[in-house]
C-alpha cells in the first residue's frame, strides 16, 4: 500500500501490463478508479473477461470508477454533458489546469460509509494523452503528484500509471514527464520490443527496476530483465535467451 507504480513502454505496446493491474486489483477487492484515456470501455471489457473479470459488473457493485476518456471528450468538445450540473473531469481541455481530473479521482476513490472495499487504487492509460490533448507538462506532474498525496498517503492506497516513451523521440514535452515520474516511482515496469526486431516467440523484454533508493539514498536500485510472450489468456516471462526460438 501507499507506492507508486510506474508504467512504461518503448519500442512495444505496454497496455497488456494495464490489463493485468485492471485484473489483478479488481480480483484482490481493491476500489479502482480507472481513468482510460486510450480505448473504449467494452475495449477494455473484453480483454478483462478473458482474464475472468467483468468489468460491467464491478461498475454496478460500486467497485470501479470508469472515466471513459474519448467518450468525454467528444461530449465537452460538442457540449454535451454526461451528467448535466456536474464540470467534466476533462475540464482541461478550455482551461489551464487539470483539477476537475484530480476531483473526480478523489471524490471517486473516498471510503463512503457503508463501502467495504479494500485499499483504494488509481489506474491511469495511458497519460501520454493528457500531453497530446493539450495539457502542458507541469500540470501533468501537478496532477500526478496531487494523486499521489491523496491516494498513497492520505488514504493507503497505490497509483498505476503507463506512458509511453521513446529513447530517440523529440517530443521534449512527454520525455519530461517520463523522466520526471521515473524519479519518484516506487517500481518502474518497463516494456521494451526488441533491439533485434520482430520475433514469433519472444515479443518483447520487460525490465522490472525496484527504486530502493527512493527509500534509502545509500541503496542500489533493483534491476531485473525478462523476456515475455503474450498469448490470448496470459503472458509467459522468462529469462533472456531461454525461449522457444533459442531452446
Amino acid at each position: 500500500q501507499g507506492k507508486f507504480t510506474l508504467l512504461r513502454d518503448t519500442r512495444t505496446d505496454g497496455s497488456f501490463l494495464v490489463h493485468h493491474f485492471l485484473s489483478f486489483y479488481l480480483r484482490a477487492g481493491c476500489k479502482v478508479c480507472f481513468v482510460a484515456l486510450l480505448q473504449s470501455f467494452s475495449h477494455y471489457n473484453v480483454v478483462a473477461q478473458k482474464l475472468g473479470v467483468s468489468l460491467a459488473a464491478a461498475k454496478e457493485r460500486g467497485q470501479l470508477v470508469f472515466l471513459e476518456g474519448l467518450k468525454s471528450c467528444l461530449d465537452l468538445l460538442f457540449g454535451e454533458e454526461e451528467q448535466p450540473g456536474q464540470p467534466s473531469p476533462l475540464q482541461f481541455l478550455s482551461t489551464s489546469d487539470l483539477r476537475a481530473l484530480f476531483d473526480f479521482v478523489r471524490v471517486s476513490l473516498t471510503p463512503a460509509g457503508g463501502d467495504s472495499w479494500k485499499s483504494p487504487v488509481l489506474l491511469v492509460d495511458d497519460l501520454s494523452v493528457l500531453l497530446s490533448l493539450g495539457a502542458a507538462p507541469v500540470a501533468v506532474l501537478d496532477f500526478i503528484h496531487y494523486c499521489r498525496v491523496s491516494v498513497c498517503c492520505q488514504l493507503k492506497g497505490n497509483v498505476v500509471v503507463l506512458v509511453h516513451g521513446s529513447e530517440d523521440s523529440e517530443d521534449e514535452e512527454n520525455e519530461l514527464v517520463v523522466n520526471s515520474l521515473c524519479h519518484h516511482s516506487d517500481l518502474i515496469l518497463w516494456a521494451e520490443g526488441l533491439a533485434t526486431g520482430f520475433c514469433k516467440d519472444v515479443h518483447g523484454q520487460i525490465k522490472i527496476i525496484k527504486r530502493l533508493s527512493l527509500r534509502q539514498a545509500a541503496q542500489q536500485d533493483l534491476v531485473q530483465i525478462y523476456q515475455y510472450k503474450i498469448q490470448d489468456r496470459n503472458v509467459t516471462f522468462f529469462a533472456r535467451g531461454l525461449s522457444a526460438a533459442v531452446l
